[in-house]
């Protein structure tokens, strides 16, 4: 049996956009009432919903950019923001994905995403094709980058008939195809998502999907192939993304092929996972939706794949979406609680090396409450063909695991941010006391050191370096240590400069004028906070009537471009930004995966 993954990313694509009914937004399309009538851009994706697949909703997390997300999707993890600091491309540090555990993966689509999961990875097992730089261009239709891949992928597949060497590693198991499908993304930021060329660009994807799922399936013609379709992030309605925005965190998630649920419909009222009303305009109420967190996806394509969970995922097995019976699910939600389980283990050891008095996360603390008692009791409920109860139970333990890892991460956060606030105030009352002295006192206060007081803090300095490298500290805990000493020891040694400049100013006001005083810096406070929280109101209620206009705007009969979706204004704004989305397809083993 063949197992293999191909999985489509659409980068930029709104959840609502996916599944939204709109006129036909091509070039070519008239102005008659064919042509005006309200339809699904995207009808092949549609009908894996409504005849063969599971779909939902995927909740990214903050920041919404393209390279946390795909790192979300196939590493299963969500990583740490100070990757902003090589510009969302380097790695920082190489982390396990599905692609390395796969048996390999061809990959295409953006230079600015793919050799993220090529660098790091086993040698030779990640192989990505990318297009110039030159070709990511916000001052035209990028349809030209969702194009490339798909003719990249056909031709993949062309050389496979005469290529014996090819033909025979594309019949091994365990493969993966990843389709980058960028153009959404460009397009979104250059002309809007409401606009013409962002849906055209649906349409566009959509289709290719459809060729390339058929391309797939006829040459392996053994429907041992799983496809997913999924975006990184979604989209503002003025062409931005970053912020938690519900527009910019909500991406389509569409799942079919083998080992996958098909659709559970309900003949009347609303299907269970509609309950907020987010998807009443998608005409799809009767369809049972699950929704995701975004990191589930990397477990979801390791379980179609026949894949090894990735080493830092921690994404939960979304059972909704597998065909399996419940012995199945249930030893599959155990491999993937213990894989969790494993690195709460492996961090909590290194902590427990550093701590002079380590505090276990209490979930665990007790012996009836231990690690290894939890999975013997979900073991003994397999055994005893409980499959329900140890599904449940392995739930409930990847749940606690997760938040022990949490409690982990977070261990130092009290001392942390001790010593972060220390510095801020001793900061804030440094500038203040230099201001009196050069100011007020016009710098006629000395600076006032003692033998005592630098010895005191000399000897404060030492016991606590000495405690940070006792505990094996970063170098950036020294950091965090060293500024408030420093600001709280030029305060001290200008204590003077306070006193004298309370006696300067307080002799000059009496008791009514100190009261006045107080009430006018009450009454400042409190007026600007009514002007704040004024601002904010407008805003609001000002964006939702212009988004109103807009989507008014871009369904009229012929899609008439305003000056907010004018080429001309979408070149302007985009070269203030400094990010962009990407989108993609992929097929993994026998999975095809689709964004």
């Amino acid at each position: 049996m063949h197992l293999h993954s191909n999985k489509n990313l659409g980068d930029g694509l709104r959840a609502d956009k996916a599944f939204q009914y709109f006129p036909d937004p091509s070039p070519a399309a008239s102005n008659d009432s064919t042509s005006l009538e309200p339809r699904p851009l995207a009808p092949f994706l549609r009908s894996r919903v409504l005849e063969h697949g599971t779909f939902g909703v995927s909740h990214t997390r903050v920041p919404t950019e393209s390279r946390p997300g795909h790192v979300a999707l196939i590493a299963g993890l969500y990583e740490d923001v100070s990757a902003v600091t090589t510009g969302w491309k380097l790695n920082p540090v190489n982390f396990d994905s599905v692609f390395n555990r796969s048996r390999h993966t061809w990959s295409w689509g953006s230079p600015d995403i793919l050799p993220m999961f090529s660098t790091g990875a086993v040698p030779g097992r990640v192989e990505d094709a990318t297009y110039g730089t030159e070709f990511e261009d916000f001052s035209k239709d990028a349809l030209e980058l969702d194009y490339w891949v798909f003719d990249r992928v056909k031709q993949l597949f062309k050389d496979a008939e005469t290529d014996a060497e090819l033909n025979a590693r594309l019949r091994q198991d365990k493969l993966v195809f990843f389709l980058h499908l960028l153009g959404l993304d460009t397009n979104g930021h250059a002309y809007r998502p409401y606009s013409r060329e962002y849906l055209n660009n649906i349409k566009v994807v959509d289709e290719g999907v459809r060729e390339i799922t058929e391309l797939i399936n006829n040459f392996y013609d053994d429907d041992e192939t799983a496809f997913v379709f999924t975006a990184d992030h979604g989209m503002s309605d003025w062409g931005s993304h970053g912020d938690g925005h519900p527009d910019n965190t909500r991406t389509p998630l569409i799942a079919w092929g083998a080992g996958v649920s098909k659709p559970v419909t309900v003949q009347h009222g609303k299907a269970p996972g509609h309950e907020d009303g987010f998807s009443s305009d998608w005409h799809l109420d009767h369809v049972q939706r699950h929704d995701v967190a975004q990191a589930d996806v990397a477990t979801l394509m390791a379980y179609l794949t026949g894949l090894e969970y990735p080493v830092n995922s921690v994404g939960e097995l979304p059972l909704p979406f597998i065909d399996a019976d419940d012995q199945q699910k249930a030893k599959a939600m155990l491999v993937n609680a213990r894989q969790i389980l494993e690195m709460y283990r492996i961090k909590e050891e290194e902590k427990m090396a550093t701590e002079f008095r380590y505090k276990p996360y209490h979930e665990f603390a007790t012996a009836e409450q231990t690690v290894d008692h939890r999975i013997e009791a979900i073991q003994n409920a397999i055994q005893d063909g409980q499959y329900k109860q140890a599904i449940t139970s392995s739930d409930e333990l990847i749940k606690l695991a997760l938040r022990g890892l949490r409690y982990l991460q977070t261990y130092d956060w009290l001392f942390l941010r001790t010593l972060i606030t220390a510095g801020y105030v001793g900061w804030i009352v440094f500038a203040f006391t230099t201001a009196v002295d050069l100011h007020v006192l016009d710098g006629s206060v000395e600076t006032s050191r003692t033998t005592t007081s630098i010895a005191t803090f000399t000897s404060i300095v030492v016991a606590l370096y000495s405690f940070l490298f006792a505990r094996s500290s970063p170098p950036q805990y020294y950091a965090y240590a060293f500024f408030p000493l420093m600001f709280w020891e030029g305060v001290f040694a200008r204590r003077w400069a306070l006193v004298e400049g309370k006696q300067k100013l307080f002799a000059q006001i009496g008791n009514n004028d100190g009261m006045k005083l107080g009430l006018n810096c009450v009454l400042y406070i409190g007026i600007l906070e009514v002007m704040v929280s004024t601002e904010a109101t407008h805003r609001f209620k000002s964006q939702r009537l212009t988004n109103l206009r807009r989507f008014k705007a871009t369904t009229t009969a012929k899609f008439t471009r305003s000056a907010i979706c004018s080429p001309r204004h979408g070149r302007s704004f985009t070269a203030k930004i400094s990010f962009r989305r990407t989108g993609y397809y992929a097929v993994l083993g026998h999975v095809l995966v689709l964004p």
